[in-house]
């Protein structure tokens, strides 16, 4: 072999290697609690959702209605992405095992070009008992690695959410989640509160600290922000590149209009896995 073909082969695996490892990179999820999320969303609401949403790889959804409207409202955000330059597809979740008002859906929506799924993911029946909803668990393959998701929201800060952060904690620890593990969603307590602890010693970290996630209903002198309850946890099989919460309210003159969306704010992770 000439040293002019042991040149083009060296180039052709370096680009290659090149190739793959951008495509393997850097993945962006967003995690958000979209209030209410269902028939009382309109077209114009929805294609701000989507314009916010649009540059995650993955979005995780809390606060899906549990009936019709919300199965409808998932599909239409949808189909907004997919009419803006990118192919997604979308899954949700069956009805949390919960009171009549407590009662809801999760949803997934990711861009199919390089993240694929095996199948449809459940719910966590595991801790039935232990939550007032169930989390929603799914596999995500990144270019053919392991990335599995679990959607989770909590109940009320003042109904003792920290028994069921205790719950995932136990259920995490153990041997079945060996590979890269995202917890993300709406936990109604502060990262900071003692009772992530135990997460925190499994190797998992947040995303975001001392971050408001939530709208108040009116401005005050200390701004529109409101509490810190939203994050997105993620083991030690993922490196962290940036994460931050996404304020699309910017001036206290868009809270009304910001509000119609959702009264939380999205989180998002960008990262890549070992």
């Amino acid at each position: 072999m000439d040293l002019n073909s042991i040149r083009r082969i060296i180039c052709l695996v370096l680009y290659l290697l090149s190739f793959n490892l951008s495509s393997q990179e850097q993945i962006s999820l967003i995690s958000w609690n979209i209030r209410d999320f269902g028939k009382t969303k309109n077209s114009e609401e929805l294609d701000s959702m989507a314009e916010i949403v649009r540059y995650a790889d993955i979005v995780a959804i809390q606060e899906v209605v549990a009936g019709f409207g919300g199965a409808q409202a998932v599909a239409k955000l949808a189909d907004n992405l997919n009419r803006k330059g990118a192919k997604w597809d979308y899954v949700i979740s069956n009805p949390t095992n919960s009171t009549k008002y407590v009662t809801e859906r999760y949803a997934f929506i990711w861009k199919t070009k390089n993240i694929k799924i095996k199948n449809r993911g459940a719910l966590i029946s595991e801790l039935d008992a232990l939550v007032d909803r169930e989390p929603f668990f799914l596999d995500f393959y990144v270019d053919g690695q392991k990335l599995s998701i679990i959607n989770f929201h909590s109940r009320p800060h003042d109904k003792n959410p920290e028994k069921e952060i205790l719950a995932i904690t136990d259920y995490l620890n153990s041997d079945d989640f060996q590979h890269p593990i995202i917890l993300a969603g709406d936990f109604n307590l502060d990262q900071k509160e003692s009772v992530f602890m135990g997460l925190k010693a499994q190797g998992y970290n947040a995303s975001v600290i001392d971050t408001k996630t939530t709208l108040k209903q009116n401005c005050s002198t200390n701004g529109y922000l409101n509490y810190p309850i939203d994050n997105i946890f993620y083991s030690n099989k993922i490196s962290a590149k940036s994460s931050y919460v996404i304020d699309y309210v910017k001036a206290c003159e868009n809270l009304s209009s910001a509000r119609a969306l959702s009264d939380h704010l999205p989180v998002l992770l960008n990262f890549s896995l070992y």
